[in-house]
């Protein structure tokens, strides 16, 4: 009899050891997904593009040649741009078939290409400066549009940046530049690129270094 109340006394303990390391861990798990469901907001996403137009404002005012200023264009896009998606979404349904090196190797010299393009474009605006206006929740995403003034526009246009943290990280994927989107262009532009080149990926990688 004594040894049935010692194995129920047991069973018991065992029991309430069991559940509260159940609760814990069902509270500690819903403390997480909580936390990182709403961990990106727009005050992120606003400070976000605020450095970056930050650091494209240094650039465009630091007399630097056009050379030394895309060097400094690509730095700011490898740092604040979700080159990885960005690349993916560029190069369309056949980033699926593409081995991981092939893959590396297109991200890597697409991030210089766009250095070298839109670094030109961004050069235009020296004389002036680049400001964070507001932001908007697009649901999956932000936008914070910014106001460019620059001397060789008459009147002052947007540049949005939309900005997500799908990569686990708070980057930008798209600039719209006067309601053309980087993200769109550029998907036809390199589709027609590949399709040029037979669907070879290598081919149109090695012809993106001198592109630009």
């Amino acid at each position: 009899m004594f040894l049935v109340k010692l194995i129920l006394t047991r069973t018991k303990t065992l029991n309430k050891s069991i559940l509260k390391r159940r609760d814990l861990l069902i509270g500690f798990a819903t403390s997480f997904l909580t936390s990182s469901a709403f961990a990106f907001s727009a005050d992120d996403a606003t400070l976000l593009v605020g450095k970056v137009v930050g650091e494209i404002n240094s650039v465009i005012s630091s007399g630097k040649s056009e050379q030394a200023m895309i060097v400094d264009f690509e730095k700011i896009f490898a740092k604040y741009a979700d080159v990885n998606i960005i690349a993916r979404s560029a190069l369309g349904p056949p980033a699926r078939s593409a081995s991981s090196k092939q893959l590396k190797k297109f991200t890597t010299t697409f991030r210089g290409y766009m250095a070298r393009k839109y670094g030109k474009q961004f050069r235009t605006f020296i004389g002036g400066e680049i400001n964070v206006e507001k932001t908007t929740d697009r649901g999956k995403f932000f936008e914070v549009s910014a106001l460019v003034t620059s001397s060789l526009y008459f009147t002052p246009f947007d540049v949005t940046f939309r900005v997500s943290d799908r990569s686990g990280q708070n980057l930008f994927f798209d600039i719209i530049i006067e309601g053309i989107s980087l993200l769109s262009s550029e998907r036809v532009e390199i589709g027609a690129l590949l399709d040029a080149r037979k669907g070879s990926i290598d081919r149109l990688t090695n012809d993106l270094e001198k592109l630009g």
